[in-house]
């Protein structure tokens, strides 16, 4: 993965709208007990996928995109919780929620792809 590899954009992206939700959360909503795991499971993604790059090797690499894709996890699990208390209206929801599948199906097939190489590499 390059500096210039859209994981890593759209993992920053996606954590400055993670932020901006927070913000939001916590300011407009008075919500603090959902608003600080959803900003910490929502900025893991990118911060995981960033240390990938620097991976010791390819299992370190692909052990970091799968630490990225269950912080994913949790954090579509936090995004629907939030819109089904009404917290996150549905236009919130669908941004957040597409923006985050975007970056699970690109997480999933770097995973598929580093697993499928390293078998042509023994």
């Amino acid at each position: 993965m390059g500096t210039d590899n859209p994981l890593l954009e759209k993992t920053i992206s996606f954590a400055i709208k993670i932020v901006n939700c927070f913000q939001y959360l916590q300011n407009e909503k008075k919500e603090f007990v959902m608003s600080k795991q959803l900003l910490r499971s929502g900025t893991s993604i990118g911060a995981n996928a960033h240390e990938a790059i620097y991976g010791q090797s390819r299992a370190d690499f692909v052990n970091k995109l799968n630490i990225s894709l269950k912080e994913a996890s949790e954090t579509s699990y936090w995004i629907v919780i939030l819109n089904r208390t009404g917290y996150f209206d549905d236009s919130i929801f669908k941004s957040l929620k597409k923006d985050l599948d975007e970056i699970i199906r690109i997480i999933i097939a770097s995973i598929k792809t580093t697993r499928k190489n390293e078998k042509y590499i023994s």
